[in-house]
């Protein structure tokens, strides 16, 4: 290295020449270099979220999670699995080899996931989605003294809103809980009709659903065929029938239950100036 530096000391035409090659290059390359102001960050991990509506976290752990866990193992591209049990929610993720294929090994991961029959009838379904790591442009709260579904609705508008404007991807609604359908049935009435809560529950599956029915071939082309009897709102789950009597007559859910449109009980709640407040994240 010493033989090098002195060489160009004592022939300064060489070195002079040797840097202007170097600028020249630096020039040319400089509007060819491929500049993000918010990167993308890839992140070699996928997570799957398993909801166990009222589960204890020991329960979440035998019942979901290391049956996750045993569907896994050896699975190509799967470096190590972690999962974390919590009241209610098995989450899991699966760390994957470097430069392994995520979306194709995501794709094999929620195949054997989704294979699994021996969950809890109890457990949803199975949510499986890549990592990825953005970066957040704008975030808005929204806040004023109003009730929490007025404020989640005027909160879902803005989100739409802006989600329209060109060159957004991304729009996320923080600290707002989720919609759930809260439906009470009192022991009185449970005797007084001969059933039970778990009679009610199996009734309300099966006559809350989105079923396809096939195809037809028309004139006009190929008709699709689907039921749609999937119930959203308080007023469909009330209509639901438990009941229908040889006279004619009907039991409704709505007669028997109170049916009321309310959001998930956690512990969560965002107060901006004292009042209450959602948030929302443009990345």
């Amino acid at each position: 290295m010493n033989a090098v530096i002195s060489w160009f000391v004592h022939n300064k035409v060489a070195a002079n020449l040797l840097m202007m090659i170097l600028v020249a290059g630096g020039i040319i390359a400089l509007p060819q270099l491929y500049l993000e102001e918010f990167p993308e960050v890839k992140v070699e991990a996928v997570q799957i979220r398993i909801p166990y509506l009222g589960a204890a976290p020991q329960e979440v752990e035998s019942a979901v999670c290391i049956r996750v866990e045993e569907a896994l193992e050896g699975t190509e591209g799967v470096d190590t699995v972690r999962s974390t049990a919590s009241e209610g929610m098995c989450s899991i993720i699966a760390e994957l080899v470097e430069g392994v294929d995520i979306s194709k090994t995501a794709n094999d991961i929620r195949s054997k996931v989704d294979a699994i029959d021996s969950f809890p009838a109890e457990t949803e379904r199975p949510i499986t989605s890549e990592i990825t790591v953005t970066a957040t442009v704008l975030q808005l709260v929204v806040f004023g003294d109003t009730s929490e579904q007025g404020l989640k609705s005027l909160t879902q508008t803005i989100r739409d809103d802006i989600a329209a404007l060109p060159g957004v991807s991304q729009v996320d609604i923080t600290f707002s809980r989720d919609y759930e359908i809260s439906i009470e049935v009192s022991e009185q009435n449970l005797r007084q009709y001969q059933l039970t809560l778990e009679s009610i529950g199996q009734l309300i599956r099966a006559n809350s659903l989105d079923l396809p029915g096939g195809s037809v071939d028309t004139a006009a082309g190929e008709l699709l065929i689907r039921t749609q009897g999937q119930a959203y709102r308080q007023q469909e789950f009330e209509d639901i029938i438990i009941r229908a009597n040889p006279d004619g007559s009907r039991l409704l859910l709505g007669d028997i239950a109170d049916v009321k449109d309310a959001f998930v009980d956690t512990n969560m709640s965002a107060r901006y100036n004292g009042k209450p407040a959602m948030s929302i994240v443009v990345s």
